[in-house]
Formats: C-alpha cells, sequence, structure tokens
C-alpha cells in the first residue's frame, strides 16, 4: 500500500476544505475504497475521514425523507419510515451485503462503489480503460458474463455493482453534493454517467465535491414495492440482474409505476421506456412482457452474457405480476 496522509473532517465545510489542501478522497465506511487500495488501484495521496457527517434520516416538509451521507446502510434499511414508505430500498439494501459490511458501509460511499470488473481489479496484465484511458478494454473480448448490455461503449462495458442505487433510481432519489463552488444537488439517475469514450468518469461530481445527504421525495407508488435479484448464488454475490419496482392500479390499469434495473448498464438503468408502455394500460403479462420488451430493444449483449436480456426480461415480468396480484 503507498503511503497517505489522513484527516477527520469535523463537518462538510471542513472536509471540502481538507480535502482541497490535499488532492484527498473521501473516506466513509472504506468497504470499497480500502479493498482499491489494497489492490494499488486507488492510490490517493491523502483521505479525509467524514464519517462523523450527518447520519440523520429526516422527514422533510413535503414527506420525503433527507439521509445523511454518513448513514450507515444498516440504520438506513432499519429504519421505521423507509420500511413502510420506501420498503424496496429496505430489500435492496439487504440483498446487497452481509450484516456486517451494512454496518460499516455509508449512504454516500454506496453511491460512489466502483465496478467489480475482474480485468479493473487486475492492474498485473489487464487492460482497462477505466484505470489508464486509452489503454484497451480485454473484458470486450473476454470473459464478460456479467457485464453490462444497455448503454456500454466500444471503451468500456463495465456495470455498476449497487443494489441500494438500483432502488434509490427507482426512488427518483435526489443527491446533494458540497464542494469548493458551493452546494448543488442531482437527481440520482444523472449522478451517474455512462461510459462513452472516457469511463474513469464514472459520476458528475466536481473535483473536491463530497456527497452530504440522499432525498428521497415523497412517492406514493413507492409503497407498494419490491427489489428482485438475480444472482449466482444466494449469499451476497453481485446481481447479473435486479429490478426495483413499485406499482400503483387503479381499476385494472397502470396508474403509475417506477422502474430500474441493476447489473445491466455501467449505472443503474432507470427503465423509462418500460414505464411509458405501461402507463395507463392493462396490468397484464402481456402488457409487461411488451414493457419489458421496448427497454430492451437496444441491448448490445456480448458473447458471454447474451442471458442477460432473456433474465431481464422474465424478472421484469415476473415482478410486476407479483405486484399486480399484490394489489389487486
Amino acid at each position: 500500500m503507498n503511503p497517505f496522509v489522513y484527516n477527520r473532517a469535523a463537518d462538510a465545510a471542513d472536509a471540502v476544505r481538507r480535502a482541497a489542501a490535499l488532492n484527498a478522497k473521501y473516506l466513509g465506511g472504506g468497504t470499497n475504497l480500502v479493498d482499491l487500495m489494497r489492490e494499488t488501484i486507488e492510490r490517493p495521496p491523502a483521505l479525509v475521514d467524514v464519517t462523523g457527517l450527518s447520519r440523520e434520516i429526516a422527514q422533510t416538509p413535503d414527506g420525503g425523507l433527507m439521509i445523511g451521507a454518513a448513514t450507515r446502510n444498516t440504520a438506513l434499511a432499519e429504519h421505521p419510515l423507509v420500511r413502510e414508505r420506501y420498503p424496496l430500498l429496505t430489500r435492496a439494501i439487504v440483498a446487497g451485503a452481509s450484516p456486517q459490511i451494512r454496518n460499516m458501509a455509508t449512504v454516500g460511499g454506496n453511491l460512489l462503489q466502483r465496478t467489480r470488473c475482474v480485468y479493473f481489479y487486475d492492474d498485473d496484465g489487464a487492460r482497462c480503460n477505466k484505470r489508464r484511458p486509452g489503454e484497451g478494454c480485454d473484458a470486450i473480448g473476454g470473459f464478460n458474463r456479467m457485464h453490462a448490455v444497455l448503454g456500454a461503449s466500444d471503451a468500456c462495458i463495465a456495470v455498476h455493482p449497487s443494489d441500494m442505487c438500483v432502488a434509490l433510481a427507482a426512488l427518483e432519489a435526489v443527491v446533494h453534493l458540497e464542494g469548493p463552488a458551493g452546494a448543488r444537488s442531482l437527481p440520482l439517475t444523472d449522478f451517474h454517467r455512462l461510459p462513452g469514450d472516457r469511463p474513469d468518469l464514472e459520476t458528475e461530481l466536481a473535483p473536491g465535491e463530497l456527497i452530504t445527504a440522499v432525498e428521497l421525495p415523497p412517492a406514493a407508488v413507492a409503497a407498494r414495492s419490491a427489489y428482485r435479484k438475480v444472482r449466482d448464488r444466494a449469499s451476497y454475490a453481485f446481481a447479473l440482474v435486479s429490478v426495483a419496482a413499485a406499482l400503483e392500479l387503479e381499476g385494472g390499469l397502470v396508474k403509475d409505476v417506477r422502474l430500474a434495473f441493476g447489473g445491466l448498464a455501467h449505472k443503474p438503468w432507470r427503465a423509462w421506456k418500460a414505464e411509458a408502455a405501461l402507463r395507463g394500460n392493462a396490468a397484464s403479462a402481456d402488457a409487461f412482457a411488451a414493457a419489458a420488451d421496448a427497454e430492451l430493444a437496444d441491448a448490445r449483449p456480448r458473447s458471454g452474457n447474451a442471458f442477460k436480456v432473456e433474465l431481464a426480461r422474465r424478472t421484469l415480468v415476473a415482478v410486476l405480476t407479483d405486484l399486480a396480484g399484490a394489489v389487486a
């Protein structure tokens, strides 16, 4: 491991000041960053510990929730208002990691997880544009069973690993930021980037910006929701495909719906086309299948992951069928 300077921030403004002065990375639970440092994939000259920042989960005036970025995943999953109003978020967090990891990991850190592509982690011989832009991508012609079928590019086909972020995308979460230029906010669906020709740029964070909170807007549709994760083994593997879904029916028709996929793209994939195909239409298996086909029409599978397209289709249909039956 390379030597580095360690500082602990008193508050968000102090963290931003320290990070700018030291060219530092922010350290939350460290469940991803520390592993990357051990593997020498990440080599920050300094760390600013932000675990002392807000862990508050508070109701907003309009009935949503404001979640401090230092909130531990376990605390978020177990919060009564999250379990009552946003049950798919609790399910996604529990599906994402062991209790030990959830007890350490923070909400802000979860948003900044980096891909688990084996070529990204292999700095001894593999080519990876995410590590070194312009070097090439060995995953495209190599072992790509876990890789992206939507939104990928000729530079990178890695997928985002987070379960929590898939649920947050479906819930239309907003990410609050503070940096040298001040405070701002972004929809979570805009926070992560697709790879294009710069897969090393994974988010829209400006240099030195810090995630301070994640806001969940009020959403009546979220009360009837589900998160389903398909993986190679039952115990905390990364998703081959996951679906976050919320469904509201009225008179047998889809009044509102929120859908997002995990395991298919470089970012949590909000299924806008599928949602548009469903709203106002009958809540039927045929309609669910047509909506899935609309979303997956642009899929570009590789040699080892063509199965993901049909798997995603079947998973979406199954989740929506279960939800429709539950609200019938």
